[in-house]
């Protein structure tokens, strides 16, 4: 395991929060919208948000209020797409607010993560039934099952090498899939990582955060594993998003912290200006800006000058 050694935490030049709900509707996952906007979902209240860089803010209702919406991702069809983790479903979004939802053919597959695919299609994990899940823009799926048990595939993000890699939350590994369905496992080399969030980075490589072991993983297509400590072992990282700088992102939801990796693995730090703000989401938005979702009940922009 690499250790480099962190950068001195520096104060936020600028960080601006917008309360975006109430402290009970949990913002949780973010991506940059199709319409240069920062879409997020609202876990616990059954809700699609929205805001403008400017800080304008409009909600959506879902269908079935308690269906857990988690991951949020834009699709190839100009509209968002987000898993219903516990109405288990795939929903989907106009950038007008017209919601369709589409369930899954395995009962209470607990659909998490989700990212547009190479093939124009959206591929997702089922956290609860080992499988990994494709639909297509008009809502065909198709389910792959996984070649192991309560492994928890999480989060999944589209490689360069053309298949979809995904974390095994409970399995201590990453996953690749290909098109076709075959499945490659990665077993990371320190038990109890429960890696989570995952993100293709600029250098060829897929970057993932261990939340069980406060670390930053990066895995090559072809296996190689190189991790990076962060200085607090209980920051606990949760999400992790690509800039255009070469630099990854991630949330530390144990620290109330923002962090960045280089390709080179140094790590900077940031704290957030709120306490226990619970940070969860990360985007980098059509500003440059970095946001994060906050379960405190707001979404945070965070900009270094």
């Amino acid at each position: 395991m690499k250790e480099p050694a962190p950068m001195p935490r520096r104060p936020i030049p600028a960080i601006t929060e917008f309360p975006v709900s109430d402290r009970d509707a949990g913002p949780y996952g973010i991506t940059r919208g199709p319409d240069d906007a920062l879409w997020f979902t609202l876990v616990h209240h059954g809700r699609i948000g929205r805001v403008t860089t400017e800080g304008e803010v409009t909600s959506y209702p879902l269908e079935l209020p308690s269906g857990g919406p988690s991951i949020i991702a834009t699709g190839p069809d100009g509209a968002l797409w987000f898993t219903e983790f516990r109405g288990h479903r795939i929903g989907r979004i106009t950038t007008t607010g017209d919601i369709t939802s589409f369930p899954l053919p395995t009962p209470d597959a607990g659909p998490f993560g989700i990212t547009r695919g190479p093939d124009d299609a959206l591929w997702f994990t089922e956290a609860n039934a080992d499988r990994i899940g494709r639909i297509t823009p008009d809502g065909h799926v198709t389910e792959f099952p996984l070649p192991l048990s309560e492994g928890f595939p999480s989060a999944i993000a589209a490689g360069p090498d053309g298949r979809l890699w995904f974390t095994l939350n409970r399995a201590n590994a990453i996953g690749a899939i290909g098109q076709d369905g075959h499945v490659a496992l990665h077993p990371l080399p320190a038990p109890d990582s429960a890696p989570v969030g995952i993100t293709a980075g600029s250098d060829g490589a897929l970057w993932f955060v261990e939340i069980g072991a406060g670390r930053i993983g990066r895995i090559t297509p072809d296996g190689e594993i190189d991790e990076f400590a962060l200085p607090d072992p209980a920051a606990r990282p949760h999400a992790i998003a690509a800039d255009t700088d070469g630099n990854c992102w991630f949330t530390e939801w144990g620290a109330n912290r923002v962090g960045r990796i280089t390709v080179h693995g140094r790590i900077e730090e940031y704290d957030l200006p709120s306490p226990a703000s619970e940070p969860h989401g990360i985007a980098v938005g059509p500003d440059g800006a970095v946001w994060t979702a906050l379960e405190i009940g707001t979404v945070a922009r965070l900009t270094l000058r």
